[in-house]
């Protein structure tokens, strides 16, 4: 059963949906994070069920990670329907960056193997991440050490990177 609810954080209202375990006291799969107004987020649907009690652990862990006291989240993912193979690669590349860093979409093209004709898809596939912050596709940046695009908007990215303290916090 797919179910969902907002939670409120720093960034603004996160959307959370997720198939709920058959199992009893089984763990719900996440399978959309998005934030108001992010591109390609998903619209509430009549046949999802608005269950808050289904996304405590989650909510707990995101609440954590935006307290500075949750670095890696244990969150089971879901299949949201939008993820290629090519695609699943990438996203798997995403989890593997570190709290706290930066890379590059060039150096995430490296190393997959991705040619440089394809690093343009690599960017769509990472913008079109369906669970963001807990699939950090916030820490990749441009090669030149610039912020380039984030569904979320790049103040948001902004924000995600200086609470992880990879960038420094702007002053002013």
């Amino acid at each position: 059963m797919t179910v969902h609810t907002t939670i409120d954080s720093p960034v603004g209202p996160l959307l959370l949906v997720g198939e709920e375990s058959a199992e009893p006291g089984g763990r719900t799969a996440l399978s959309w994070l998005t934030m108001a107004g992010q591109k390609n987020a998903p619209a509430i649907r009549p046949e999802w069920v608005h269950r808050p009690a289904a996304f405590t652990d989650a909510a707990r862990q995101l609440d954590a990670y935006f307290a500075g006291e949750l670095t890696v989240f244990d969150i089971p993912f879901a299949d949201s329907g939008t993820g290629s193979e090519f695609r699943q690669r990438i996203w798997e590349e995403l989890e593997s960056i570190p709290y706290g860093t930066t890379t590059t979409y060039g150096e995430i093209a490296r190393r997959l193997g991705v040619p440089r004709a394809e690093v343009r898809a690599l960017g769509a596939a990472i913008g079109a991440n369906p669970v963001s912050v807990v699939r950090p596709c916030h820490r990749v940046i441009g090669a030149d050490g610039s912020l380039r695009g984030y569904a979320g908007g790049l103040e948001r990215k902004r924000e995600l990177l200086t609470l992880e303290g990879a960038l420094q916090p702007m002053l002013g």
